[in-house]
């Protein structure tokens, strides 16, 4: 019987997950962002969060005009993480 070794493990989630991360964009990234826009607004942030915030809406405004809702969307969520909603 073979053992199963973390790397394989590693690559079978990777191979299974890979068409979750492709259809986990259901809320549209301009929806995502004013959400996250609101919520930037009424938060109390410090210059550093405030300037990794501006940096991660940057970049998701950029991969929103670019049609990649996903990526725009990751961008989004790390910057709410941060905000704190």
């Amino acid at each position: 019987m073979k053992k199963i070794t973390p790397v394989m493990l590693v690559a079978a989630l990777l191979v299974g997950a890979s068409p979750l991360a492709s259809s986990a964009a259901t809320v549209p990234c301009e929806t995502m962002l004013k959400d996250m826009r609101a919520a930037k607004a009424s938060a109390k942030l410090g210059d550093a969060d405030r300037a990794k915030v501006q940096d991660l809406e940057d970049k998701a405004v950029e991969r929103c005009n670019a049609d990649d809702d996903v990526r725009a969307d990751q961008f989004l969520t790390q910057a709410i993480t941060i905000i704190g909603k």
